[in-house]
C-alpha cells in the first residue's frame, strides 16, 4: 500500500507540518494503526477510507501520534486532503467522518484547500500552579477549551517570548489532557499575520507540534474577538513554521492552507 509524508500548512518542501498519509479500503486493527503511525514517528499520521454512497461523509478519517489516538487534528486532515486531490482520487468538496463529527474540505482555484472544523469553546480559568514555571514566561491570560481539542490556550505577554520558549515538557505533561497553545499578538502585523502561536502536547506523545490546525479553532476566536475581525492568519512554530489563515463562521471555523508531498513509498508491513 502506498504512504505518503506531506507537509501542511506550507508551500514548500521541509516546512510547515509534516504529516503521515494512508488511503486504505476498510480501518485495520486498532493495533496495527498504531504501530504505522509509531513506525512513522511524525506528530501525526493519518487513515482514511471511502465510505458508501449516499452517506452524510464520503471518507472516514482517524489520527495517531505516536503513541495514541487523538479525536481532531488539522494538518493530516489537510494532508489527506491533498492526497486525494493531487492523486485524482477525489475533486471538490469531501467530507470526513471523524470523531469530533463531520468535517468538511475543498480543494480552492489557488491550489490551497478549506477546512470546515467546529469552533473551540473558551472558558477562562485562573492561571493553574506550575504552568508559568512549566512554560518559563509570564502569563497574561488562560482559558480552557476542553469540549472540543482539550488544550489550554495560553496568552503570553508578547510575540519574542513565545517565539523564545523552551518549556519543561515533563512539567506540562499533566498540566491539561491534550496539551497547551502559547499564543501572542503580532509585533508587527504587516509582515502577514496577526497572532503567533506555539502548541506543546507531551500528554500525547509530541513535545512541540510544528502547526497545529485544531489549535487555530480556538485562537480564531480568541484574536477574532480581540481584534474585531473575522478572517486573520495565524504563524506558528519553532524550528518548522506554517501559516493558517482563518475565517469565523457561525459555530463553525474555516481553516485554509497549502500542503505539499515530500514523500510517497510503500509501506510493506
Amino acid at each position: 500500500m502506498r504512504i505518503r509524508i506531506v507537509d501542511a500548512f506550507t508551500d514548500r518542501p521541509f516546512s510547515g507540518n509534516p504529516a503521515g498519509v494512508l488511503l486504505l479500503d476498510s480501518f485495520p486493527d486498532d493495533a496495527w494503526l498504531q504501530k504505522v503511525a509509531a513506525e512513522v514517528n511524525l506528530s501525526e499520521t493519518a487513515f482514511a477510507h471511502p465510505l458508501p454512497a449516499g452517506g452524510e461523509a464520503n471518507w472516514a478519517l482517524r489520527w495517531f501520534t505516536p503513541t495514541t489516538e487523538v479525536d481532531m487534528c488539522g494538518h493530516a486532515t489537510l494532508a489527506t486532503a491533498h492526497v486525494l486531490h493531487t492523486t485524482g482520487t477525489a475533486t471538490g468538496t469531501v467530507r470526513f467522518a471523524a470523531r469530533c463529527g463531520i468535517l468538511i474540505t475543498t480543494a480552492e482555484a489557488d491550489g490551497t484547500i478549506t477546512m470546515d472544523f467546529p469552533t473551540s469553546s473558551l472558558t477562562p480559568i485562573p492561571v493553574p500552579e506550575g504552568l508559568e514555571k512549566a512554560l518559563g514566561a509570564e502569563v497574561v491570560a488562560v482559558h480552557d477549551t476542553a469540549d472540543h481539542i482539550g488544550d489550554l490556550l495560553v496568552e503570553l505577554r508578547d510575540e519574542a517570548t513565545v517565539r523564545s520558549l523552551t518549556p519543561d515538557f515533563a512539567a506540562l505533561k499533566d498540566l491539561s489532557s491534550r496539551g497547551v497553545i502559547a499564543t501572542a499578538p503580532a509585533e508587527h502585523p504587516d509582515n502577514g499575520y496577526e497572532f503567533v502561536s506555539r502548541g506543546f502536547f507531551p500528554a500525547v506523545g509530541i513535545d512541540e507540534d510544528p502547526v497545529t490546525g485544531s489549535a487555530h479553532t480556538a485562537l480564531a476566536p480568541y484574536w477574532s474577538a480581540r481584534f474585531g475581525r473575522e478572517e486573520l492568519t495565524g504563524f506558528q512554530g519553532g524550528a518548522r513554521t506554517g501559516l493558517v489563515r482563518t475565517r469565523l463562521n457561525g459555530d463553525r471555523t474555516l481553516l485554509n492552507g497549502h500542503a505539499v508531498t515530500v514523500i510517497e513509498g510503500d509501506l510493506r508491513a
